[in-house]
């Protein structure tokens, strides 16, 4: 593979200005400046030329991989993060480098005019280190995009799952959706604590917002009440359909010592009798 001819690096260095503002104009006529700051995107632009036009001046090698490429590696990174955290997409973020290779071209152009064979390995070599640094750029900003959707996902595993006290020494954990483990483990978590900080006596889950309940979803259940046993409460299940009785008897699944309720009044009302109180309408 040819390297960058000196007359390469020299004819970028003396066009930079004029890369800037072609670069620009391309970004905005793809739509790529779409939500974004036009202020933001010019400095931008003029940081990464300035960082592009010191690696190729210290005669970095191709691959970005050197340490030559450390800065310019670390200014994509950077705005890839970003992007990915103000919720560009990835043909937006990938469009910042390619969208250079149109006014680098044009200044190759110039540079080598007369030149095809030169013109041709010099147009090459800039347009694969350019595929490197796109490519670099679409790694960075996946990896930052999986972090936040697993950052919300965390979170609305947590909205998912709100722990209410009822009553003094009564909690009710009302779950919706399908469980997991993961979905589980958070349940546990977030009970068991509740549990220690108000120190209740009785936990009330209610299932009337799952769809269904397998052996797995049974299995969840179980650890969760022996999990709430340990920790010296009590537990009721509620919710129980007739739907899902019928399933839990066709499924042979063992509740037996676990308390089960069809609404969560009835749990509630069962959990009052166990901590001696009664409710009655005032006269």
């Amino acid at each position: 593979m040819a390297a960058l001819q000196q007359t390469t690096v020299d004819s970028l260095k003396r066009a930079e200005a004029q890369l800037s503002a072609r670069w620009l104009a391309d970004l905005e006529a793809s739509g790529a400046m779409r939500n974004l700051k036009g202020d933001d995107v010019k400095q931008q632009t003029g940081e990464f030329l300035d960082l592009l036009m010191v690696a190729l001046e210290r005669g970095a090698p191709q691959g970005i991989t050197a340490a030559e490429w450390d800065e310019t590696r670390l200014f994509l990174e950077k705005l890839s993060h970003q992007r990915a955290l103000a919720g560009q997409d990835s043909q937006q973020t990938a469009h910042f480098i390619f969208a250079l290779k149109g006014p680098l071209f044009a200044v190759l152009q110039e540079a080598f005019a007369g030149q095809p064979q030169a013109l041709a390995e010099q147009t090459w070599e800039i347009s694969q280190l350019l595929d490197l640094l796109a490519m670099h750029t679409i790694r960075i900003y996946q990896k930052s995009r999986e972090g936040v959707i697993k950052r919300q996902q965390e979170e609305l595993l947590e909205l998912s799952t709100p722990v209410v006290k009822l009553w003094d020494g009564v909690l009710a954990l009302p779950m919706i959706g399908t469980l997991d483990s993961q979905r589980t483990q958070v349940v546990m978590e977030s009970l068991l604590q509740r549990i220690v900080d108000t120190g209740s006596e009785i936990a009330i889950i209610d299932i009337t917002g799952v769809p269904t309940v397998d052996t797995l979803v049974a299995q969840h259940l179980l650890k969760t009440v022996t999990a709430i046993r340990l920790m010296g409460a009590d537990c009721i299940i509620s919710g129980v359909r007739p739907q899902i009785a019928q399933t839990i008897v066709h499924l042979g699944l063992d509740l037996q010592g676990v308390v089960t309720k069809a609404n969560l009044a009835d749990a509630l009302a069962l959990a009052l009798r166990r901590l001696g109180l009664t409710v009655t309408k005032a006269v």
